[in-house]
């Protein structure tokens, strides 16, 4: 069995090597079986010695998944919960997403996925896409109003 110690120094790198929640490292501490002090005392520590901080990662977070799996908020927002992160810390690092940048991101999607998206009526097309933007985490009225304009302007062409 590990001493207290290995089991610190084991997690201090775990959370070095990619930023790590709260919830991430104490399920590491319970798979070791250790007393509910020693898993307090080893949690305190990583939060002490900022190996652990919960802005730090949501921030991180918002921009990775945003920035390179072209998440929505409301995906983004999903997974942020379910990592036990609270709404105040989550709600401050979705407002670092560029608002510019996030419609950018949503209308390229769009415009990609009307390319490969076939359909009986352009109904059926329209509804194919926003069910896609909603699977990516996008907020509805966002869909419409991209797609509205993307498809109006492909009418126009």
């Amino acid at each position: 069995m590990k001493s207290e110690s290995e089991i610190l120094n084991a997690l201090a790198k775990y959370c070095s090597q990619a930023e790590r929640c709260l919830d991430d490292a104490q399920k590491k501490i319970r798979a070791e079986n250790l007393s509910e002090d020693a898993e307090k005392r080893i949690t305190n520590k990583l939060l002490q010695e900022k190996f652990i901080d919960e802005e730090r990662f949501s921030r991180s977070f918002v921009n990775d998944k945003f920035k390179f799996n072209r998440w929505g908020r409301i995906k983004i927002i999903y997974e942020l919960k379910k990592r036990n992160i609270k709404p105040e810390v989550s709600d401050k690092a979705i407002e670092t997403i560029d608002e510019d940048e996030y419609l950018s991101v949503l209308t390229g999607l769009l415009r990609n996925k009307k390319r490969t998206t076939k359909g009986r009526s352009s109904q059926d097309v329209f509804q194919k896409l926003c069910r896609f933007a909603s699977s990516r985490g996008f907020e509805l009225p966002l869909i419409i109003n991209i797609l509205n304009n993307i498809l109006k302007n492909t009418d126009n062409e």
